[in-house]
């Protein structure tokens, strides 16, 4: 039987309900899970203003209170406020960094796939180059190099981040470039510029998001780790990964020191995760 344009339809907006991230729950869990820690990020100075920074031996290593709702650190630092600004930090730094390897992989991806040449070929051999490694052994190198600083780190992440968009982007362009509303648009004069604007970005956006998505979890790993060797964050700036080894000698008389951030870090990621795996479900058709 020949379907109905009813039923083509009805299967049509089935079909966009089930993408739709609302329809997964433990994406809707992860939405949840960041938004809270928004939300104590937001409201933390506003309750307890404590300083991150200050230094008050004659408070060091307390319990819990109203004060300090998760108790001192080792130098009589608020955790709770460390935590909060460390979030900041963390997460600010992760977003930069993510934005930087995009702005610089799409547009080299484009060009490199749309005017092929030379340009290609030596593209293609600095990602290969550079793919060869894992991006942590690079980034704990190129880091290592340039010295210890969040500076740097953001700068070794990107290194070795915008490889990831630009061969993305040049695989998508290059099965595009032949396709003939690519091929009626050159021959209608259309400019090159235009081309790639108009008619070959939006193919690359939702496999961006995907991508982008993807990735925010593994780049606040690699900052968190690379601040716990002191390779990133330095003291007395209180970042995720940093806090981890300021609390490292006192992991068996006050594990809570190691165990916060650790948390903290824990959560965030897996938050990112369940939230990639909804705006994968929803924006990469090939998973349907």
């Amino acid at each position: 039987m020949r379907p109905t344009i009813t039923n083509v339809n009805v299967n049509e907006a089935s079909w966009k309900r089930n993408r739709s991230i609302r329809n997964h729950p433990l994406t809707v869990i992860g939405i949840a899970m960041l938004t809270l820690l928004v939300v104590i990020v937001m409201i933390e100075p506003l309750i307890w203003q404590n300083d991150p920074l200050t230094v008050n031996l004659s408070e060091r290593l307390l319990a819990p209170s109203w004060q300090y709702p998760l108790g001192t650190d080792h130098l009589g630092r608020c955790l709770f406020t460390r935590l909060a600004v460390g979030a900041e930090t963390t997460l600010g730094i992760a977003a930069l960094t993510l934005a930087a390897a995009m702005i610089i992989g799409i547009p080299i991806g484009l060009l490199s796939g749309y005017k092929r040449g030379r340009f290609d070929i030596v593209l293609m051999r600095i990602v290969d180059a550079i793919g060869a490694f894992p991006e942590f052994i690079l980034a704990i190198a190129f880091t290592g190099f340039l010295g210890p600083s969040l500076k740097n780190l953001m700068i070794s992440i990107v290194v070795v981040s915008w490889i990831n968009y630009a061969r993305v982007v040049r695989g998508i362009v290059l099965s595009e470039r032949e396709k003939d509303y690519v091929l009626a648009a050159r021959a209608a004069g259309c400019s090159s510029w235009k081309l790639i604007w108009r008619h070959l970005l939006p193919h690359i956006i939702s496999p961006i998001i995907v991508l982008a998505a993807l990735d925010i979890g593994k780049i606040i790993l690699i900052i968190a780790s690379l601040s716990y060797v002191g390779l990133g964050a330095q003291p007395p700036s209180p970042e995720w990964g940093a806090m981890l080894n300021d609390g490292r000698p006192y992991f068996e008389s006050n594990p809570s020191l190691m165990l916060y951030p650790g948390l903290a870090i824990m959560l965030v990621v897996a938050s990112c995760n369940l939230i990639s795996e909804g705006v994968r479900d929803r924006f990469d058709v090939r998973s349907h």
